[in-house]
């Protein structure tokens, strides 16, 4: 958090107790007033026109916060140096403006914490609060500043207890304002029985570390009112809670004295007593500098100098353990001007916020790979729900195709019995005409060349019966064929069920499949419509056959008038001459055997 961005939460709070009305803007005379105190308080030279020019077109009505901020940004803040003022003076002057308007203590006074602890309460929730506006401090960071006030007093933070309390709170888990969090701490709650005086010392201890970027310091012999608790592991909470003063040798004559030391991340301080009201001076720290160990020497234990570029430093602790704490909050801070760092306190906070971005990006990459594979299993329901109405499509061909396949086979029946009872005429019709042609064998030449006619064409006809029964059995080659690739396209139907890992890849194989099978089918479809069409060649042959049984009738009819005419003829010639009953009678015996012949001829033939 760079300087900037610090002041900027300040004045935000300033601006907003002086939103009376909560409209988002403030009168230019209140506006003038903020001003000349940020002026004075950041040891800027004044500018009192400069308010006035930067908002002469606008007269009449109060000052939105946008538009204050390029006047802001422009006068005060572009000038702001840093060391050139006293920031505590700077917060000090923001609290009292907000806090008459929104800080509400115990009016019998019975408050956990002091005004002067709420001020210091209210600079560590600006800094740590997020960089958002209105400004909230996220419930990790409260709990991590309620730990660390709990720490100094030696006592345990009840977290499910702060838990509970967050979620009773509105809008708790997105974070707390600063009004919110005082008014937890003021309800005792998280620090029931321990003594005003111990909160404000551990208030302190952590408006110091945070705030004041205090690395290291002493600590009175005198504890807090509470029992110690094992050391905490953090570097920062270990070396924070060593007691007693520091022996530091003079330059000049060598003696030693005792100094209250203050450490920062670039200084070294030391002072008179605690109270550090009369500064001795100070080391400053970078990263040439260095820390060693010294041995016991001039009645002096436990020593360690600090090593700058232009001087050594030898100092004294009162027994090994605050030794090597010193030394090791030295090292953190030559470390830290090393890499660049003027705060401990704001590399963590960013530290732990790049933690808790982390961790909502993996919550919410989580809930988005929860989200698709929901969305997978939606679209693998729906393929089967796809599945399903194509196998029942496939079972309604399958029916379609066994219906037609059956009528086609009654149709093929009754074909055939067609067939057979016309054969049986045919066979029927020859044998009467050979019984006729025996009879008339010396009459009916021509007509023995005409059955010899039939004959051959009942032979053509059964080679045409032969080529109709083995269109008949290839349609069944093809119906078997056809069967059997129903039964593997089932088998591979079941296989893709079972792999429903690989369902979408066994999708789009069993489509292929079924091209290929479609394709298979409409092949076999053409081989059974060619074998219709040479069904329909035997009808139309069966046709011609017909067509020569009927003129073969009809020469036969034509013969029997034939015959008939010639025995009128031979009646006519048998018949005398000359009238006589005898010649009568005798032709008539003569022809009166072949009468029936010609009646037994002629029903025959009809």
């Amino acid at each position: 958090m760079d300087l900037r961005a610090e002041l900027l939460k300040s004045i935000w709070y300033a601006f907003t107790a002086l939103d009376v009305e909560k409209s988002g803007k403030v009168s230019k005379s209140q506006l003038k007033v903020l001003s000349h105190n940020l002026y004075t308080v950041l040891c800027i030279p004044h500018d009192p026109v400069a308010l006035e020019e930067h908002f002469r077109d606008d007269d009449d009505g109060p000052v939105s916060s946008q538009g204050y901020m390029p006047y802001l940004n422009k006068y005060i803040l572009d000038k702001v140096e840093e060391g050139a003022f006293v920031k505590e003076n700077f917060d000090e002057l923001c609290w009292t403006l907000t806090a008459k308007k929104n800080y509400k203590p115990d009016r019998n006074g019975n408050s956990v914490v002091s005004h002067q602890d709420a001020f210091k309460l209210w600079c560590l929730f600006n800094f740590l609060s997020e960089d958002k506006y209105p400004l909230v401090m996220v419930p990790d960071e409260v709990e991590y500043l309620l730990k660390k006030i709990c720490t100094a007093m030696n006592v345990e933070l009840n977290s499910c207890e702060l838990d509970d309390y967050l979620s009773q709170e509105p809008q708790g888990q997105e974070g707390l304002t600063v009004w919110q969090f005082l008014d937890m701490v003021n309800s005792g709650r998280f620090l029931r029985g321990i003594e005003q005086e111990a909160i404000s010392m551990a208030v302190e201890e952590v408006y110091q570390e945070v705030i004041e970027d205090v690395l290291k310091q002493a600590r009175s012999p005198h504890g807090l009112g509470h029992e110690p608790c094992p050391a905490p592991t953090p570097v920062l909470i270990s070396i924070s809670r060593v007691q007693g003063y520091l022996w530091k040798r003079g330059q000049l004559r060598r003696n030693w004295s005792e100094r209250w030391f203050m450490l920062k991340p670039s200084v070294l301080s030391y002072y008179m007593s605690e109270e550090r009201k009369e500064k001795k001076g100070s080391i400053a720290l970078d990263k040439h500098c260095c820390v060693e160990v010294l041995p016991d020497r001039d009645g002096k234990r436990c020593m360690f100098c600090v090593k700058t570029s232009s001087r050594t430093y030898e100092m004294s602790a009162s027994d090994t353990r605050q030794r090597q704490e010193w030394t090791l909050a030295i090292q953190t801070a030559i470390r830290l001007q090393a890499e660049g760092k003027k705060s401990l306190h704001k590399d963590l906070k960013q530290k732990r916020r790049e933690q808790r971005e982390q961790r909502d990006q993996r919550k919410a990459a989580k809930e988005e790979e929860t989200q698709r594979l929901k969305q997978l299993q939606e679209e693998k329901e729906r393929k089967l729900q796809e599945l399903e109405l194509l196998k029942e499509a496939q079972r309604q061909a399958e029916i379609l195709l066994q219906e037609e396949e059956q009528r086609r086979r009654q149709q093929h029946e009754e074909m055939q019995r067609t067939l057979e009872i016309q054969l049986r005429e045919a066979e029927q019709a020859r044998a009467s005409m050979q019984a006729e042609m025996v009879l008339k064998e010396a009459e009916a030449e021509r007509q023995r060349k005409r059955i010899l006619e039939l004959e051959a064409m009942q032979e053509r006809l059964q080679e045409a019966l032969q080529q109709e029964v083995k269109a008949r059995q290839d349609e069944e080659a093809v119906r078997y064929a056809q069967a059997r690739l129903l039964a593997e396209e089932e088998e591979k139907l079941k296989q893709l069920m079972k792999l429903k890992e690989e369902q979408e890849e066994y999708i789009i194989k069993t489509q292929r499949e079924k091209q290929v099978l479609k394709q298979e089918m409409e092949n076999k479809n053409k081989c059974l419509e060619e074998a219709q069409k040479q069904l329909e060649e035997v009808r139309v042959n069966r046709q011609r056959v017909d067509q020569d049984v009927m003129a073969a009738q009809r020469k036969l009819r034509q013969a029997s008038t034939n015959v008939k005419h010639w025995n009128v003829q031979m009646n006519r010639l048998m018949h005398p001459i000359g009238p006589g009953d005898k010649r009568t009678n005798v032709s008539g015996g003569v022809f009166t055997g072949y009468q029936p012949l010609l009646s037994q001829r002629d029903s025959s033939l009809k």
